[in-house]
């Protein structure tokens, strides 16, 4: 059997027939072979390139993207390069823009409904197509951040952006980390200028193919895309939204091959009323495809997550340090909850909490749990959600370690496995026979040399197991330093242990009930939660 058979999903295992992603391969395979995949981290990184290629584009060619929050007036490439302007000017030269952006909840909640009014006006103003989407599970989102570039005729140009970044602001951060001059509003303790650790996948080849029937699926959706409330219908006036959405163009099913990668589409989409017509009783390939590859991993889990909630999750993590007793477990979160106020906070915290004593409980001291800041001592709000197993399997994308993201929200992830061996020592760190791939080995290095610093040799960071233990001496050392009044060299690393603030003990029965229902909410069909099934 291939290694990818052993880590991705069937088709069968993907548990929603609807969709068309998977049949039109043509070869029986739930993923693609023969990509290019390349991970951009930091937004500076991601925004340069997407602006790049922006800028290639010409009459005829497609935009098609998907956003949790859009601000039109944020800068890609330096002044002139905003968002909307952009757009709108593709649009005006002939070029067919398609966004679909979540309908979002009012501003006074903090969340985003005149930025993405706005940059869905300025967009359709010019002649593209910007929809509010609104259909979604009661208290849910679109969460997918999606952009695709399609060249009718030049496919071998085609390319789509995945990961955790919407076009948006705070995004715009490098790797000094002192955070987007076009900021957005964190808990103070982040600063004005909150720096942001994230990232999102360059991918070009046939799984592009895959992105374009994911945008397809939810363009042609026929429920109307604000449908639970009519007044919201405003809203779509205001955006210039068009009544009824046209047809997308004729798109070559999968661009031709360009590398050595293998890619796998996952995606969440709830059970709801009006159900999805591409998956009627949701999908849960993000947890699934996870499931399955925690539960072949054998030497390291690496995880970077906004969040990590939900016992579910966490018994998935248990379950694999409790099958492998030399599996290593290292996990990256932000310091902070981005909202943590009185009522606000606790929910956050308690539901990391009892995560995390779940995976403490099953891998002692094989568990690993940090966060960063930069050279100032700032904070940095990690929004990245990658994992990288065995140096074998990755993924990134904008789901979280939680119930809500693979069961609730509209989530996309793409699995990544390198059909190129890594030779250095261990070449095969799982001690199965599936090697260590380039793709995930460098992925991870990347990460861990950022937040290392430089005083860590490679031939340390490549072995996971010297590199688990790298990891304890440099949070150790800067842990140190700023226990004795930051005198002296600052270490070079960034991390430190992660030590979440606890909830008081008379605030439990409220903080659980807001975490159940409102924070952490459940997606799955009901026949499917009490069995803990996906």
């Amino acid at each position: 059997m291939d290694v990818p058979e052993l880590w991705f999903l069937g088709g069968d295992e993907r548990g929603n027939s609807a969709t068309a992603i998977d049949r039109s391969h043509g070869d029986g395979l739930a993923w693609t072979e023969g990509n290019e995949v390349v991970p951009r981290v930091h937004g500076s990184t991601y925004f340069s390139s997407l602006h790049r290629e922006l800028c290639g584009l010409e009459r005829g060619d497609v935009v098609l993207f998907t956003d949790w929050r859009g601000d039109a007036e944020e800068l890609l490439n330096g002044p002139g390069t905003d968002v909307g302007s952009i757009l709108a000017e593709l649009s005006r030269k002939g070029v067919d823009v398609r966004g679909l952006v979540w309908r979002s909840h009012p501003d006074e909640e903090k969340f985003s409904e005149e930025e993405n009014l706005h940059l869905g006006q300025v967009v359709n103003e010019a002649g593209g197509e910007v929809l509010l989407d609104e259909r979604v599970r009661r208290g849910g989102c679109h969460h997918q951040k999606l952009v695709v570039l399609r060249h009718p005729g030049r496919e071998i140009k085609d390319v789509a952006f995945v990961g955790g970044m919407d076009l948006c602001r705070g995004r715009h951060d490098d790797v000094r980390h002192r955070g987007d001059p076009q900021s957005i509003a964190l808990d103070r303790r982040y600063g004005p200028t909150p720096p942001w650790h994230d990232l999102q996948l360059e991918i070009r080849g046939p799984a592009v193919g895959d992105l374009t029937e994911t945008f397809r699926e939810r363009w042609e959706d026929p429920t109307p895309v604000d449908h639970r409330n009519p007044v919201r219908g405003l809203l779509a006036r205001l955006a210039r939204e068009p009544k009824r959405p046209a047809p997308l163009p004729e798109i070559e099913d999968h661009p031709p091959g360009a590398d050595n990668q293998a890619v796998q589409v996952l995606r969440t989409y709830p059970a709801k009323r009006r159900p999805y017509p591409f998956a009627p009783s949701g999908e849960r390939s993000v947890a699934r495809g996870y499931a399955k590859a925690l539960r072949r991993a054998r030497s390291l889990i690496y995880l970077e997550d906004q969040y990590l909630w939900s016992a579910e999750i966490a018994d998935f993590l248990a379950a694999a340090l409790r099958a492998a007793p030399e599996l290593r477990l290292i996990v990256v979160v932000p310091r902070y909850p981005d909202r943590d106020g009185i009522l606000s906070g606790p929910p956050y915290r308690m539901g990391q909490l009892e995560a995390l004593d779940r995976v403490y409980a099953a891998g002692g001291d094989r568990v690993a749990v940090y966060d960063l800041e930069n050279e100032k001592g700032v904070p940095i709000y990690v929004h990245a959600k990658v994992c990288v197993i065995d140096d074998v399997w990755a993924a990134v994308g904008s789901d979280n370690l939680n119930r809500r993201s693979w069961t609730h929200d509209s989530e996309l992830t793409c699995a990544v496995i390198d059909s190129e061996r890594d030779h250095r020592p261990p070449q095969d760190p799982g001690g199965q026979g599936d090697g260590a791939r380039r793709f995930a080995r460098e992925l991870r290095l990347e990460l861990w040399r950022e937040h290392l610093g430089p005083d860590v040799p490679d031939e340390t960071l490549v072995d996971p197991r010297a590199g688990f233990d790298a990891w304890q001496r440099s949070a150790d050392a800067l842990e140190l330093w700023h226990r004795d009044g930051r005198t002296g060299p600052r270490p070079s690393g960034r991390i430190r242990p992660h030590r979440p603030e606890p909830v008081a003990r008379w605030a439990r029965w409220w903080v659980r009930l807001a975490y159940r229902f409102v924070v952490d909410p459940d997606g799955r069909p009901r026949g499917m939660r009490k069995p803990g099934r996906f």
